[in-house]
């Protein structure tokens, strides 16, 4: 039997949806498995007072150190790749994808995959402030999968924001809420959306299928669910087939497992810092299989 692949869960932001990744990736393992199996997984949940408070300062230094920090923890402590378990936060996804020498899954990948294969084009886009006004989640969405991305207006905006921070990240679900959610989805799907994305990990704890006329599109679910990151169709891998690249450097790391692509693991008793490579191969293949 193969040896499942370790998931590494940047967690915390907030623990609330951390939580839920949690209870999804067992659940569906289990699904696949049977009996009381359950994954292969660590998770580092970093403090959500701190990085809320950095978010709305707009401090991106400070909040890529605390990404790429939890990241290298995860890799030193063994696994395979990495999650981070929030849409927000993947603004910083690009630099802390360098640092590490692992595979960090980007949540809009499988998200976008999803919508294309459902032959939608134009969607709706509900989450964060920062991910409805910036680029980086919209932009990937139109380069990669050719979506057009639109968004609530202002006010509807400042809306679902506050209720994400205010109120989800807390644990607090109200009716009240759940009605704004829905007058907003039913504003975007008259502007044209044929699909909604549920784009920050808590909001579906507040919304579902229920409350939209068209379909709701939860990346939470998906990032872990869908076709590059679930659980293989074998039932026991994580299915995992993803570019990676190896840049060889001196320098070596300690107590890591042997290489995925090399099987080689050298000089186990050196030490490893984040700027050198976790395998000293210098193998020619980019791409690995997880599985």
């Amino acid at each position: 039997m193969k040896r499942p692949a370790v998931i590494g869960l940047i967690g915390g932001m907030s623990w609330e949806s951390s939580a839920e990744y949690y209870r999804i990736i067992n659940r569906e393992v289990q699904k696949r498995l049977g009996g009381v199996y359950s994954a292969r997984s660590l998770m580092w949940s970093v403090n959500f007072g701190e990085i809320e408070s950095l978010q709305h300062l707009g401090d991106c230094d400070k909040l890529t150190e605390q990404m790429i920090d939890a990241a290298i923890r995860l890799e030193r402590g063994g696994a395979d790749f990495v999650l981070m378990c929030t849409n927000t936060m993947h603004r910083m996804a690009g630099a802390v994808s360098e640092a590490i020498n692992v595979p960090l899954l980007h949540i809009a990948d499988p998200t976008g995959e999803k919508i294309r294969a459902a032959g939608f084009g134009r969607v709706g886009l509900l989450g964060t402030a920062f991910t409805m006004e910036q680029d980086f989640y919209k932009a990937r969405l139109k380069q990669l999968f050719d979506l057009e991305v639109i968004v609530p207006k202002a006010q509807d905006r400042r809306i679902v924001h506050e209720i994400i921070y205010k109120e989800l990240v807390a644990g607090k679900v109200f009716p009240k809420s759940q009605n704004l959610y829905r007058e907003i989805i039913a504003r975007l799907v008259a502007e044209g959306a044929q699909a909604i994305i549920l784009d920050c990990t808590e909001i579906m704890l507040l919304v579902s299928d229920e409350d939209s006329a068209v379909p709701l599109f939860d990346t939470t679910t998906i990032h872990y669910c869908g076709r590059r990151s679930g659980v293989g169709s074998d039932g026991h891998s994580i299915g995992v087939l993803i570019d990676v690249r190896f840049t060889p450097k001196s320098g070596h790391h300690s107590a890591r497992p042997p290489c995925p692509l090399c099987a080689k693991s050298r000089n186990p008793q050196s030490r490893w810092t984040s700027k050198q490579p976790l395998w000293d191969c210098d193998t020619k293949n980019n791409r690995i299989s997880l599985d």
